[in-house]
């Protein structure tokens, strides 16, 4: 599903050209659960946000479903982006004024989808995600869990073959942070690909595979033996 080879990622000012990336290479099969790992600084979140192009590499090459994608135009990511990718935040990014319904449909307001198909998608998932008795409730009438449940359904409620997660149990205790893992374990265990940023290596424990960056480098690439 994914190959990233020789990828580098710098940002530069008039002052300073600092490597977030360097040289980087790997590939993540359809179907994967992939954990990235590493300290506060390492490159995790620019990898992640490369891998959801929503940055661009400086160097080197992303190749999505085998399609070159490192050197497309923001338009062309974007069209790419919202067939196939769905993104799962730390901070939920929920809308404080739409409620829980509204939230997850507003995923879907950029496909053609008539507006009963979209009511009978986001029924479906928040059915799934077990947040359909709080359709109705804003975010702020949810405990930090349940707004996780309703971060998830809206990244699935597209269909959406990729997932990724970036520090998706952050702001939870430890009890949600685990309902959270569980949920997105079955949703992998359904076909989805899950690829999660994450410093808890408990929750590292539910993927296939965790890769480890250290300075914006790859280091150690290692294969769990899953149950």
């Amino acid at each position: 599903m994914i190959t990233i080879k020789n990828l580098s990622k710098r940002f530069t000012t008039e002052e300073v050209e600092t490597t977030a990336l360097n040289n980087i290479n790997f590939d993540i099969k359809q179907g994967e659960f992939v954990a990235i790992m590493g300290p506060s600084g390492c490159g995790k979140s620019t990898l992640l946000n490369t891998l959801g192009m929503l940055d661009s590499p400086s160097e080197g090459h992303y190749l999505f479903n085998s399609e070159d994608v490192a050197g497309y135009s923001e338009s062309q990511l974007a069209s790419i982006r919202k067939k196939n990718i769905g993104f799962i935040f730390q901070s939920f990014n929920l809308i404080d004024e739409l409620n829980v319904e509204e939230n997850v449909e507003l995923a879907l307001l950029y496909h053609n989808i008539s507006k009963s198909e979209r009511r009978q998608r986001v029924a479906e998932v928040l059915e799934k995600v077990g947040i359909s008795h709080r359709a109705k409730h804003m975010p702020s009438q949810l405990s930090g869990g349940q707004q996780q449940r309703v971060a998830v359904a809206r990244a699935v409620v597209g269909k959406q073959r990729l997932i990724l997660a970036d520090e998706p149990t952050g702001n939870l205790d430890s009890e949600h942070g685990r309902e959270v893992m569980e949920m997105l374990q079955q949703l992998n265990k359904e076909g989805t690909t899950i690829i999660m940023v994450t410093h808890s290596p408990e929750h590292a424990e539910y993927a296939d595979r965790v890769i480890n960056l250290f300075d914006g480098e790859v280091v150690v690439q290692d294969l769990r033996a899953v149950s």
